[in-house]
């Protein structure tokens, strides 16, 4: 429990996942007990809370986006149980940074936007994870007698959901160091991050350009981590 009477507006923010939540030490009741016990009294109003339920695909943090809008709206401060899982999360990292808002994560109050930056870095060891599910993908698809690695978008398509869905993690597998290296240096935003990919000469799976909504796919695939 904090040892400080915290004041002012706040928006919790939890994520769980339905499947493992009464198993996990972040479900949902221990999220708004941490963050109760962090407040520890004092003149404080908790406006609204947003809980993410996570899916097992991709994720597109609709709860984040309003909690988020609810902060800027209030003039709250966003307000997390634990860090450590979501700032192995891209795609949450990327949303905050852009939006400008405060925030406290009750396990690291000492956390700031340099801090969760810097964090974000540790995203990038996931790429080994993202690695076995790419080789059990194309082991899958490659059993059931699909031919991968047709550059041609319309033979793609006609390969089926397997190839196609193998495709894309493999693009994600290579693109997410690079985008990794330019969030570490300062640049986190989506159109910031395409401007960077396009200035390196790097193509979208497609082969098209990049924008804010491809870097925007890209991270919450990679996103997809379970946590």
């Amino acid at each position: 429990m904090s040892n400080t009477a915290h004041t002012g507006k706040f928006v919790a923010y939890y994520r769980v996942s339905t499947a493992r939540q009464g198993r996990s030490g972040l479900g949902l009741e221990a999220q708004q007990k941490a963050v109760l016990d962090y407040l520890n009294g004092g003149s404080w109003e908790l406006i609204e809370e947003f809980t993410e339920v996570e899916s097992g695909k991709r994720a597109d943090r609709k709860e984040l986006a309003a909690a988020l809008k609810a902060c800027k709206k209030s003039g709250a401060t966003l307000v997390v149980a634990k860090l450590d899982r979501l700032a192995r999360n891209l795609g949450f990292v990327v949303a905050l940074m852009e939006s400008g808002v405060e925030f406290i994560c009750c396990d690291m109050p000492q956390a700031n936007k340099f801090t969760i930056q810097i964090l974000a870095a540790v995203a990038e060891n996931e790429r080994d994870n993202i690695s076995v599910r790419t080789k059990a993908g194309l082991a899958a698809a490659k059993a059931r007698g699909v031919v991968l690695g047709n550059p041609d978008i319309a033979n793609i398509q006609k390969l089926g959901g397997a190839a196609t869905k193998a495709k894309a993690v493999q693009h994600a597998e290579n693109i997410m160091p690079v985008i990794n290296q330019i969030m570490e240096a300062g640049i986190v935003s989506y159109r910031g991050i395409a401007k960077a990919l396009e200035a390196r000469g790097l193509k979208t799976a497609k082969g098209g350009d990049w924008g804010p909504q491809q870097v925007k796919n890209i991270i919450a695939r990679a996103g997809n981590d379970k946590t």
